[in-house]
């Protein structure tokens, strides 16, 4: 069985995360998620809309995710791609090149964001409401 593995915030779930999600499920056959804690994101700076629980269960709901455990910080990738034995990192291409680092250990892959929609500019959109 070939497992993948990708990690985000999935905040304002939308079609690009789906289209994200599905295009990782499609380069293996177990799909893990490694979903920003609300702990992880006040250490980036970064300010979810819902809270970890809610964004759980959204990915807990699709199908072709597999599972979805917590991403608590930045050095747990490599950890994490041992323990569940993982042959696939994935991650949208603005993150290109930041992980190469993992190719030690799995295969890296970066995919293209899908155009038109990105979770900052719906954040965007609803502030100037």
């Amino acid at each position: 069985m070939k497992k993948v593995i990708t990690y985000g915030t999935f905040d304002l779930f939308h079609y690009g995360h789906m289209k994200l999600l599905e295009r990782a499920k499609n380069l293996g056959d177990y799909l893990i998620v490694g979903l920003s804690t609300d702990e992880f994101n006040l250490q980036k700076q970064k300010k979810s809309h819902h809270s970890y629980e809610y964004r759980k269960f959204i990915l807990e709901t699709i199908d072709f995710v597999n599972e979805v455990i917590p991403e608590k910080n930045w050095e747990q990738k490599i950890s994490d791609i041992q323990k569940y034995d993982i042959d696939t990192f994935v991650i949208g291409d603005d993150w290109k090149g930041k992980f190469d680092f993992l190719k030690e250990y799995c295969e890296v892959i970066y995919l293209p964001r899908t155009e038109g929609i990105s979770t900052t500019q719906i954040k965007k959109d609803m502030a100037s409401l």
